[in-house]
C-alpha cells in the first residue's frame, strides 16, 4: 500500500494536491499525518520526515522501499504507476500544456502564496479587499491564472481545466480554496470552476477533515490571533 505523508489539512496546500489527485482518481493509500511544529531542526516534524527524506518537508509518497518527494515528482511517479487512471491528459500536446502549467504554478504565484495562504477554515473576505486594493502582484497573479483557465475551459470544454479531472485540477485546488476564502474577485466561469473544484467528493472529504482539526498555527496565520 502506497503511503502519503502530509501535514495539516487545513494549512498545507502542497499536501492538499498529491492527497486530492490520489483520492479523487481512485488510488489507494495509507495516510500518514504529521502535524505541523515550529519546524525548527529536533522538531517532532523534520524528526519525522527527516529519516525519510533530506527534504525533512511534506508531502512524501512511500511506495515500498522507495521515497518520492516534491509535488511535481509525486504526480509524475504516480501518472506512470496508475497509467489507466489518465492522470495527464492523453493527448500530447494538451500533455506538454498541462504540465507547462503545472510547472508554473509550482515555481509562480509567489504573490497570492504569501498575502493569501490556504486556510479551509478562515472566511476573510476584508482582509481580501484589502489584499486586492493594496498587492498589485496578487492582482497581476488572479489575472494570470484567470486567463490560464479561461483559455483552458474554452478549449477543452470543462468541466475540469482539461476535461476530466487530472493532475492540473489538483495542482491549482489550494488556489480555489484562497480565491474562495479571501474573496478574490474573479469572472463567473471563474468562480463556477472553482466551485466545480470545492465539489469534488475527494475535496470535500478533504475539506471536513480540515474543519474538524481545531489546530491554530500561529506562523501559519500571522494575520490574526488564535481562535
Amino acid at each position: 500500500m502506497l503511503k502519503l505523508y502530509i501535514a495539516n489539512k487545513n494549512y498545507s496546500s502542497w499536501s492538499l494536491r498529491p492527497w486530492l489527485l490520489m483520492a479523487q482518481s481512485g488510488i489507494a493509500f495509507d495516510e500518514v499525518m504529521v502535524p505541523f511544529d515550529d519546524l525548527a531542526a529536533g522538531s517532532p516534524f523534520k524528526q519525522t520526515l527527516q529519516p525519510l527524506a533530506p527534504t525533512g518537508q511534506v508531502p512524501l509518497l512511500v511506495d515500498g522501499d522507495l521515497v518520492v518527494w516534491d509535488t511535481l515528482a509525486i504526480a509524475e511517479y504516480l501518472a506512470e504507476k496508475f497509467p489507466e487512471k489518465k492522470l495527464w491528459p492523453a493527448d500530447a500536446r494538451a500533455r506538454a500544456r498541462a504540465r507547462s502549467v503545472c510547472a508554473e504554478m509550482h515555481a509562480g504565484f509567489g504573490a497570492l502564496r504569501n498575502h493569501c495562504p490556504m486556510n479551509l477554515e478562515a472566511s476573510l473576505p476584508e482582509m481580501g479587499r484589502v489584499i486586492w486594493r493594496d498587492q498589485a502582484g496578487v492582482r497581476a497573479n488572479v489575472a494570470r491564472i484567470v486567463a490560464m483557465w479561461q483559455e483552458l475551459l474554452d478549449s477543452h470544454g470543462g468541466p475540469m481545466l482539461f476535461g476530466d479531472f487530472g493532475i492540473a485540477d489538483a495542482y491549482y485546488a489550494p488556489v480555489c480554496v484562497r480565491l474562495a476564502n479571501f474573496a478574490l474577485p474573479v469572472p463567473p466561469a471563474i468562480t463556477a470552476y472553482v466551485e466545480r473544484v470545492r465539489a469534488l467528493p475527494a475535496m470535500v472529504r478533504w475539506t471536513e477533515a480540515a474543519l474538524a482539526e481545531h489546530r491554530f498555527v500561529d506562523f501559519d496565520e500571522p494575520y490574526r490571533a488564535a481562535p
